[in-house]
């Protein structure tokens, strides 16, 4: 099956393995797609990264390797891709972009400790942060989530006037 980078095991847990090396290549094409788009002329401030499991552990390490300061970046089932040492990296820019992260509790593939790892990373780092669980949830994306996105890119979204 295509993929971001190699997943070394399922579940996943706060604990897994990571394949840091890939992660950081497919960042690199997700940065290229952002640069793109602020060449032609989308302010950065009203792009959003957005992921479900591996996407949602790829929106986390482009958004905190990109050197500029992003309308948000939301998480759901992610966990975190990269090692702490990666936080050296992060640029002051970066540091204010924003994160939604939603969880699951019934998730059984992205174990729930793997995600309440991320916010817990972020806030480490001086990252703003917003977590939210969803009790009966699995490894999936539920209305509810969906809804609290569109809420939160409405309230971050800057106007063009």
């Amino acid at each position: 099956m295509p993929s971001w980078f190699d997943i070394l095991e399922i579940p996943i847990t706060a604990a897994s393995p990571i394949d840091e090396n890939g992660v950081l290549k497919a960042v690199q094409n997700v940065h290229a797609m952002i640069d793109k788009e602020i060449a032609a002329g989308t302010n950065p401030e009203n792009i959003f990264i957005c992921g479900f499991s591996q996407g949602g552990a790829l929106t986390l390490a482009s958004v905190l390797l990109y050197p500029k300061t992003l309308g948000g970046g939301a998480v759901f089932s992610g966990w975190v891709p990269l090692s702490s040492k990666i936080v050296e990296r992060i640029t002051p820019d970066a540091r204010k972009t924003p994160f939604l992260w939603s969880h699951g509790i019934a998730d059984r593939t992205v174990l729930f400790e793997a995600g309440q790892a991320g916010p817990s990373f972020l806030q480490q780092a001086g990252i703003s942060c917003e977590f939210k669980a969803y009790p009966s949830l699995g490894h999936s994306i539920s209305i509810e989530e969906l809804q609290s996105l569109e809420s939160w890119i409405k309230t971050r979204f800057k106007s063009s006037s």
